[in-house]
């Protein structure tokens, strides 16, 4: 049989009522007797019963962590370090709800019956619907990723247009002017803050490239491989490319090796993100980290307080990103 609070209770030598407020962290009971009863359940392997907390406490215990898509656009790592941030701060207290927002047809499915607080990881103005229905609906919700300037919510964002424009001017601070793009999925806010920084550094060194040098990627290996392979086919191809993300950066490096030119001896070639792979490519790559493990777990600390205080607080916060050279890019 599964042990119960009052199993807990009867060893502890105190109520049923003071377990379940220990075991929910509650202020009312002190450190000590919270920590010895915590000790007792550990010892018993007991495990909560969601559902009878839920009925007590008028919670589902579930939080949702939505992204835009999960279909398209999403890398394996973006997706891996968003879910590994929140999870580090929730850790068994909630269930973790990891959904794309364009599966539902209807949202009337998530409400604070079912979900406790939501983060949206928010990618393109097509969830700005979800973002208003969430915020109408009062559940506790930061949105991550994105500005959003028409609700008034709690607001994490990675400055990613500053970040372009550190690494293409590192791409021109070592010589090279004729700098192609590997550009995002189109339609999603960081391929345009990409697009932007890039451009940026370029007019301020007064560098001009050809609308041949600007091309459309998808955020995944095949399309950095199948965009490496146009600009390869150039009459004056570039002598560096900057992949709007890691995935794509990977791709593309395979499409100049399969030409049997080499990276960087051939082309250069830097990416954005700073993915776990990164460091252990041949060669290793130089890009820009994207602090997402650190901004979902903001996002999740700052969630979990609105839940227990009740009231939440309306802000904009912005994440710095960091150039990180590395081996792939050659000085000309």
């Amino acid at each position: 049989m599964s042990v119960t609070i009052k199993d807990i209770a009867k060893l502890a030598g105190v109520s049923h009522t003071t377990v379940s407020r220990a075991l929910n962290d509650s202020p009312l009971i002190n450190p000590e007797t919270k920590e010895r009863i915590k000790a007792i359940a550990g010892s018993m392997n007991y495990t909560p019963n969601y559902s009878a907390r839920s009925l007590v406490l008028d919670r589902s215990y579930n939080l949702g962590l939505f992204f835009t898509t999960l279909h398209t656009g999403t890398s394996a790592g973006f997706l891996y370090e968003a879910i590994k941030g929140v999870n580090d701060v929730i850790k068994d207290e909630y269930n973790l709800i990891v959904r794309g927002i364009d599966d539902y047809k209807s949202f009337h499915k998530v409400n604070r019956k079912n979900f406790d607080g939501i983060i949206v990881m928010s990618q393109s103005e097509s969830d700005q619907s979800f973002i208003e229905y969430a915020s109408d609906k009062e559940i506790p919700l930061v949105v991550l990723n994105r500005p959003v300037e028409s609700v008034q919510v709690m607001n994490f964002v990675p400055d990613d247009q500053s970040g372009a424009y550190r690494l293409t001017e590192y791409l021109v601070q070592q010589g090279h002017r004729h700098i192609a793009i590997i550009e995002g999925k189109q339609g999603f806010k960081s391929t345009q803050a990409r697009r932007d920084g890039y451009r940026e550094a370029l007019h301020k060194h007064g560098i001009t490239v050809p609308e041949a040098y600007y091309v459309s990627g998808n955020y995944d290996l095949e399309s950095g491989h199948a965009a490496m392979s146009k600009l390869l086919e150039l009459p004056e191809r570039p002598t560096a490319v900057f992949c709007c993300n890691d995935d794509m950066a990977l791709g593309a490096v395979k499409a100049v090796t399969e030409r049997g030119l080499s990276v960087p001896e051939d082309i250069s070639v830097a990416g954005f993100d700073d993915h776990l792979f990164s460091a252990f490519m041949s060669p290793a790559l130089t890009t820009v980290r994207r602090p997402i493990e650190e901004l979902s777990r903001a996002g999740a600390e700052t969630l979990l307080k609105f839940i227990e205080t009740k009231h939440s607080e309306k802000s904009v916060v912005l994440f710095h990103t960091e150039l990180v050279i590395r081996d792939s890019v050659k000085s000309i």
